[in-house]
């Protein structure tokens, strides 16, 4: 019996090696912006006023930094209103630097408008959720985002707009109001 290197990839149709599986690989990640206002304080707080309303948006961009890194920024805004007071308004940008071994051309926009995303939204979804917390509301706990639907949706309205163009480079998605 003979040892296989690590390296080697299992044989593909008609014995050809085949192309390593991509990787993603998140080498740091950080806040680049986060604003957060509450400009009705201390009036939205008199008891009896309505449970905000939370207006939710999410957006995807990413550049390449150098070859085979990239910085995938997720935007998120929060806009939550009582009535008609503006209740908080908070603003994220969260990104992280993401290297992708073995990755083709074709695998580079799936991997850094849905995978990373993926990767990322835990520590943004945090983020937001102290700021709100910290600015005397209960934490918004914002529901996970279907970056897969959402890759497919932006891919299809950039084709339908293109022809049959290049993948995007970046996303974005509004849910419907909700309650904080």
């Amino acid at each position: 019996m003979t040892d296989q290197a690590a390296t080697d990839a299992p044989a593909g149709p008609q014995g050809q090696p085949r192309q390593p599986l991509p990787q993603v690989q998140i080498l740091s990640q950080y806040v680049k912006d986060l604003s957060f206002e509450n400009p009705n304080a201390p009036e939205i707080y008199k008891p009896g006023m309505a449970q905000p309303q939370v207006q939710v948006n999410v957006g995807v961009n990413s550049r390449n930094l150098e070859e085979g890194r990239y910085e995938v920024t997720l935007n998120v805004k929060a806009d939550a209103k009582s009535g008609d007071q503006q209740a908080f308004l908070v603003e994220l940008a969260y990104a992280g630097v993401a290297a992708l071994p073995n990755a083709t051309k074709e695998q580079v926009p799936p991997l850094l408008l849905v995978e990373v995303p993926r990767l990322l939204f835990p520590f943004a979804r945090s983020v937001i959720a102290d700021a709100t917390r910290d600015g005397g509301f209960p934490p918004l706990m914002i529901q996970p985002v279907d970056f897969v639907d959402l890759f497919r949706r932006q891919l299809q309205a950039l084709r339908a707009r293109q022809g049959q163009g290049a993948a995007p480079t970046s996303l974005s998605d509004t849910t419907p109001p909700g309650t904080a």
